[in-house]
């Protein structure tokens, strides 16, 4: 058998784990426990299995998302270490094929969610999916060093999806939840970029070391976690969390700030330390503070206003 036909043959060998790794199922759930905090601390209640339909919705667009970002970035995904062995890269799925599955579970998540929840909770998880696969993906990732920044609003967005499931509206209460997302977001991926710089280097994408420097970054990472640490003792500060939230937010806000300046001083370029450290405390971080949220919802230690 020639190499081409070898080739054809190989690239159809997919199996269920590859279609189901195009979701990065990782990150798919980061974002449906943030979503899951909104809908917990939501005021009001909402029937369980409009609840699962919620969840459900928010996890498989933020699957499709995923697939979609695989498919236009395969080109890309192919030159790093870090993403070489995705379906597409090793030729497990054809990119036309991704394309077609990432656009199909867009539009039947969001179809969904609109028939079965609401119409806002819909546009909320139709903005998302738009904003991270043409406004991140296709534009800002090749674009400029900021596109983590502006794109992160696309993942900050699924606790006021939630929120919207529950309430049908949009309060202070969620848009703070994804303030405190927003602004987790660069010190965790520059975190990341530093200690794979030569991945985003190779691969031509202008990540903020790339563009500007690691010790450019250290900067922005440590500036935005001293910004971080007091946002996220807001839900406390404006009564709709109560003490385990305040003591979570405090304890990792603080670990954050102490991370990033040890960030600040990293010497070791190759190994970067320090960096690998702050990246694996902003995973904790986050998910403690939703944690802590979707606890006391439970509970009823600090139960939300109406206002809120």
């Amino acid at each position: 058998m020639n190499t081409a036909a070898t080739y054809a043959s190989a690239y159809r060998v997919a199996t269920v784990g590859d279609w189901f790794a195009l979701l990065k199922p990782r990150v798919m759930s980061l974002v449906v426990f943030t979503g899951l905090a909104g809908i917990v601390a939501a005021p009001g209640a909402l029937h369980p299995a409009l609840a699962f339909t919620a969840l459900l919705c928010i996890a498989v667009g933020a699957g499709a998302s995923g697939a979609l970002n695989m498919a236009y970035d395969s080109d890309i995904d192919q030159l790093m270490a870090r993403t070489a062995n995705r379906p597409i890269p090793l030729g497990r799925v054809a990119r036309e094929e991704a394309l077609a599955y990432g656009w199909t579970l867009s539009a039947a998540s969001v179809t969904v969610m609109g028939l079965f929840v609401n119409l806002l909770a819909a546009a909320l998880l139709a903005f998302t999916i738009f904003f991270y696969v043409v406004v991140y993906t296709l534009w800002l990732k090749r674009s400029t060093p900021q596109n983590i920044v502006i794109g992160g609003l696309s993942g900050a967005m699924p606790p006021a999806i939630g929120w919207a499931a529950v309430t049908g509206d949009l309060t202070l209460a969620p848009l703070v939840l994804v303030l405190i997302t927003f602004l987790w977001t660069p010190p965790h991926f520059w975190a990341l970029a530093l200690f794979r710089n030569g991945d985003y280097a190779r691969a031509g994408v202008p990540m903020m070391p790339v563009v500007r420097g690691k010790q450019s970054t250290r900067r922005q990472i440590f500036v935005y976690s001293l910004l971080l640490a007091p946002v996220g003792l807001l839900p406390a500060v404006l009564g709709f969390a109560g003490p385990l939230y305040a003591a979570c937010a405090a304890f990792f806000g603080g670990w954050m700030v102490f991370e990033s300046v040890r960030v600040l001083r990293e010497t070791d370029e190759v190994k970067e330390t320090a960096a690998r450290k702050l990246f694996a405390v902003s995973l904790m971080y986050l998910f403690a503070l939703f944690a802590a949220l979707i606890v006391e919802r439970l509970i009823g230690i600090a139960p939300f206003g109406t206002w809120l």
